[in-house]
């Protein structure tokens, strides 16, 4: 006769070991002496944490193999411990007993909605080690656990794979940009040499080496500036009216080359009575406040918040040109962003904003190569979607035993 899942409280299957901060003076940075330490979940990575201080004098120690949760905001983060290590009070340690570290992580994952609702309720959303007691997971039979370990880790091995793709992806992207930005391309169709290598094909200009057949413009010469405006919140009418409209809560939308959707809009009436106004589709958008650096290209008709600068490019600069010029200058915008509260890039600072200006048939050039590796990058994050999809929808099944895993093998073909 099979046995069924049983719903028990997380104390009664595992060890649970809080952690707690050592005295700072015996934490090093950067340093072999000591244990390894783990302040909380920053040092997580995708499956395995990697520590940047070791501790001379540890309090609480987890042991390799040990489930680690942060147990302060973002409540739930897990990963596994490779190794021991000294755990600060960010972190509680949880060892199951009978079951595989990985296993045993996806069926204590079953239980974060629930502590995080309460850790809600506390003053620094936080829990405690009774919370992590009491909270029931769903457990399997022994007669389940190996084939649904090696169901749920080979779907964890596909989706690291694909993650580590997409980030060795996005460094590749990274280093493409600079050099397409810096150096362009040549009449054969081949990144131009670096100055270092063919001095030749460079010349000294007011932003530094740029090759010969580049001129250096402001930015307002080859782009109409515009800004935008927050309608009056008081007037219902203002609002809701059909007219799309960025603000700082669609910052999730931007870097994504185009902007489809936003979170809010406002009407024509609104318009009318504020500073706001339509941008036709292909302006270029920059966040100069919180999110400071973000970029978009608007895919329709929108207005903005004053919070974002607009440019319309003219016939000598390429919107999407423009794009990936934003991308490649995300850093310095961060770093020259004024404000203790909010960061903020004054106007004056964009009026004098002079960019590198290659001919456009370079400048397509350019964009068309960035564009496929952007492809690239999307389509590997489309599938890697689809695969946390699969998992997610699998242990919902599996790890509650409306599904059983082992008659789910067997009519595999």
């Amino acid at each position: 006769m099979r046995t069924s899942f049983a719903a028990t409280p997380l104390a009664s299957i595992a060890h649970i070991e809080m952690g707690q901060s050592p005295d700072s003076s015996t934490v090093l940075a950067g340093d072999h002496r000591g244990v390894p330490f783990l302040q909380g979940n920053a040092e997580f990575g995708i499956a395995y944490p990697t520590p940047r201080f070791t501790c001379m004098a540890p309090l609480k120690m987890c042991r390799a193999g040990d489930i680690l949760m942060s147990v302060r905001a973002p409540v739930g983060a897990m990963n596994i411990a490779d190794r021991d290590y000294c755990i600060g009070r960010g972190l509680a340690a949880i060892r199951v007993v009978g079951m595989s570290p990985t296993l045993a992580a996806h069926v204590v994952s079953t239980a974060i909605p629930a502590l995080r609702q309460v850790a809600q309720g506390t003053t620094f959303e936080a829990i405690s080690k009774t919370d992590l007691a009491s909270v029931v997971v769903m457990i399997p039979p022994q007669e389940d656990r190996e084939p649904l370990w090696r169901v749920l880790d080979t779907l964890d091995t596909t989706i690291r794979q694909t993650e580590a793709i997409i980030e060795k992806l996005k460094q590749v992207k990274q280093g493409l940009l600079h050099d397409l930005l810096t150096r362009g391309i040549d009449t054969n169709g081949e990144l131009r040499p670096p100055q270092s290598e063919a001095p030749h094909l460079y010349k000294d200009s007011p932003l530094g080496w740029i090759p010969v057949e580049w001129r250096v413009d402001l930015l307002d010469e080859v782009a109409m500036r515009g800004s935008g405006h927050t309608p009056s919140k008081s007037v219902p009418s203002y609002w809701n009216g059909g007219v799309r409209w960025v603000s700082l809560a669609d910052s999730h939308r931007l870097d994504q080359i185009y902007i489809d959707t936003t979170d809010k809009e406002i009407s024509d009436l609104g318009i009318a009575n504020s500073s706001a106004v339509k941008h036709p589709a292909g302006t270029v958008i920059l966040s100069r406040d919180a999110g400071v650096g973000k970029s978009a290209v608007l895919n329709t008709e929108m207005a903005v918040s004053q919070h974002f600068i607009a440019w319309r490019c003219g016939e000598d600069l390429a919107n999407l040109y423009l794009y990936f010029k934003l991308q490649h200058m995300k850093p310095s915008f961060e770093s020259i962003a004024l404000g203790s509260t909010v960061k903020t890039i004054g106007l004056d600072f964009f009026r004098k904003l002079r960019i590198p200006v290659p001919d456009r048939v370079e400048q397509d050039k350019c964009v068309e190569i960035m564009l496929a590796i952007e492809s690239d990058v999307r389509r590997n994050e489309t599938e890697l979607g689809k695969l946390r999809l699969v998992k997610y929808g699998l242990m919902d099944d599996l790890l509650t035993g409306r599904v059983r895993v082992t008659p789910l093998l067997n009519a595999t073909p």
